[in-house]
């Protein structure tokens, strides 16, 4: 069974990898995730200059019945040098994708300029979709933004480079960020982070059950899943083809993983699974797929990639 995919001149063994945020924050963590037999790559923590510690907690809740996630993590992570560092030294045939986060533009580019003088030869990913940091907007929700950095960046940018986007609701704005992304040399765009400034109540107590911004929170899990695999779709049918799709959000079951694929995925990142169930989920997810994948007579993911029908 033929499980693989390929960005550019990186191929992958296997679709499934971490989303960044979860079991990524510390070198042990990398290693976890890249020591499973059943991932393709990893995913660095989104880097932020320097060292933040994120929200002041309760800042991560799991819903009754495996319904989905809210955090409002604020993006706790070590600092770019100690994620240079690692994928600095850090010997595996695995592609790593190193993920950063800056809170202006100007941080962005500064880290980017940073990985273009490096050594490092993996995929980077620009992340311009975190909903979880107070007073600083999602850059991906304004259009011109998006298109003003990326201008920017491959003014002096060569490596392979991907984003990470926000979940987009109106036909208009998949129009909007295509026509925007498709100006310029990514190797990928990963969609969707979670859904912003949701809110949950504790029915025992009728209180939010995280602390910062008053409760509101990204959502993950189950709940996000339809959204998620409308913007996998959306984005597959606008985007050049040789801008590949990670798909991400609600990802639980193998036949989650499947469907992503369906609607266009080439990888499928796992978040709240992962920090629900730990390691293991890599092993559970691809040994569902593989079952659903031989049921339905499939020998390779490329007969299944993008090929969703309609109804007619």
């Amino acid at each position: 069974m033929q499980l693989t995919a390929a960005i550019q001149n990186f191929n992958f063994d296997h679709i499934l990898l971490n989303a960044a945020g979860v079991m990524c924050q510390t070198k042990a963590e990398l290693d976890t995730v890249l020591a499973s037999n059943y991932t393709g790559a990893v995913v660095t923590k989104s880097a932020t200059p320097a060292l933040r510690e994120g929200n002041p907690t309760p800042r991560y809740y799991e819903m009754a019945q495996n319904l989905g996630t809210i955090n409002s993590m604020g993006l706790p992570n070590a600092g770019f040098d100690y994620y240079m560092d690692y994928v600095s030294q850090k010997q595996t045939d695995k592609p790593i994708f190193f993920s950063i986060a800056g809170l202006s533009k100007q941080d962005n580019l500064d880290m980017l300029r940073q990985l273009e003088a490096s050594d490092f030869d993996g995929l980077i990913e620009l992340n311009l979709s975190c909903p979880n940091v107070p007073g600083k907007p999602q850059t991906a929700y304004d259009f011109e933004a998006t298109e003003a950095i990326l201008t920017e960046v491959f003014t002096f940018f060569t490596k392979p480079l991907g984003v990470k986007l926000p979940p987009y609701f109106d036909i208009v704005h998949f129009d909007m960020i295509a026509a925007s992304l498709n100006k310029f040399p990514l190797a990928f765009v990963n969609t969707i982070n979670s859904i912003g400034n949701g809110l949950v109540i504790d029915p025992e107590t009728d209180t939010v059950v995280i602390k910062p911004k008053a409760g509101f929170g990204g959502l993950g899990g189950t709940i996000v899943k339809a959204t998620a695999l409308a913007n996998v779709r959306a984005l597959r049918d606008r985007l050049r083809d040789d801008i590949k799709i990670i798909g991400t959000g609600g990802v639980t079951t193998g036949r989650d993983v499947y469907d992503h694929v369906l609607c266009g995925a080439d990888l499928v990142e796992v978040g709240s699974q992962l920090a629900v169930e730990g390691i293991g989920v890599f092993e559970r997810l691809e040994t569902e797929l593989a079952t659903i994948l031989a049921e339905k007579g499939f020998t390779s993911l490329d007969q299944v990639r993008g090929q969703l029908k309609t109804i007619v």
